[in-house]
């Protein structure tokens, strides 16, 4: 594949018509009216996206507060090892969105983009809100730290930052989709361990708020590898030349080494955990791969796993009417506001 390096879009380009000509390396004079679009159904995508805002410290963390220190110690250890994980892959999440926007040519990509950005903006202002609310400024700093000191999770985050980074250094078209690739791998398949570890305590009534917090970016995460995945696809059938036999085996390649890899940090961080089947985790990590490749429009590589083996995960999220992902189809959880910085005033 060629690696022709690209350009960034201009902002204004008058003489360009305002319906882009190609997502990436197209031509559009930077104006965009959402009812004459190249994929107009993506306008749907901004709607929902920005339907789900929110903000962290609408969520009351009190009943969290008084119950951390009643965990065990692995439920504390994993506690604080996946907000590290999750604040490892929220914060560059930022970025990249702002840095695929940059050398999108269509203007409806741009404002998706922009909506995301801000989103994963607010999942990383979550964490250092969930432990703030709990752990000394200490303690937060060293779960921060894991992202750049954990061996497990320098190995696990690997890949995605060589990819990330390469994206940076040498913006050609190759890079955005394997870079996409990755987006989408960490958007429906990298967080879901963590999330899974939140609502296990909440299905024993343990830090409620903090699962609760998680529903929340959880919505948004599927929303995002939706319109990754559909960006992906689009993107491919804009260029043709890059669809090739090789790609989709680099595609798979990736995907296999990313599940290992998961499954090594799974097993690492929650082993110990009650009510936390390893190989059931396994199964589902494998599940969401291949929900994944299915969205990219290619084929499941895991053909044991085409059903969640974590059924129970339904009761703990929220309904996401337009997004139909299996599982997380339920009644809409509710949190409580509070206009006090984590709820202090109730405890």
């Amino acid at each position: 594949m060629s690696k022709s390096l690209l350009n960034r879009a201009k902002t204004l380009e008058p003489l360009y018509p305002n319906k882009s000509t190609g997502i990436f390396g197209g031509k559009s004079s930077g104006i965009l009216n959402w009812n004459d679009i190249a994929y107009p159904h993506w306008y749907k995508i901004y709607k929902r996206l920005i339907g789900n805002y929110w903000q962290a410290d609408e969520v009351n963390m009190a009943s969290d507060v008084k119950q951390f220190s009643s965990l065990t110690q692995s439920e504390q250890d994993a506690y604080l090892k996946i907000i590290g994980l999750l604040s490892t892959l929220d914060a560059p999440q930022t970025r990249t969105a702002l840095l695929l926007s940059l050398y999108a040519t269509d203007a409806s990509v741009q404002s998706i983009m922009a909506v995301i950005a801000q989103q994963e903006a607010v999942h990383n202002e979550s964490y250092s809100y969930v432990l703030s609310s709990i752990v000394s400024l200490d303690e937060q700093n060293r779960s921060f730290q894991l992202g750049r000191t954990d061996p497990i999770l320098l190995k696990r985050n690997e890949k995605l930052t060589e990819q990330y980074n390469a994206f940076v250094e040498e913006p050609s078209m190759e890079n955005i989709l394997k870079t996409m690739t990755y987006t989408a791998l960490l958007e429906g398949m990298f967080f879901y361990s963590g999330f899974a570890f939140f609502y296990n305590l909440a299905r024993h009534n343990k830090m409620v708020g903090t699962s609760t917090m998680i529903s929340y970016i959880n919505r948004d995460e599927l929303e995002h590898g939706r319109f990754i995945a559909e960006l992906f696809r689009a993107t491919l059938a804009e260029n043709p030349t890059y669809n090739t036999m090789e790609f989709t085996e680099w595609v798979y390649t990736h995907f296999e080494q990313s599940v290992e890899l998961e499954i090594e940090w799974s097993t690492y961080v929650l082993a110990d955990v009650n009510g936390i089947d390893i190989n059931e985790m396994k199964g589902y990590i494998k599940y969401r791969a291949n929900k994944m490749l299915r969205m990219m429009g290619l084929s499941e590589i895991y053909q044991d796993h085409v059903e969640n083996p974590m059924k129970w995960i339904r009761a703990y999220t929220d309904s996401f009417d337009e997004t139909k992902t299996d599982f997380f189809e339920q009644k809409s959880r509710q949190y409580t506001k509070t206009s006090d910085l984590n709820g202090f005033d109730d405890l």
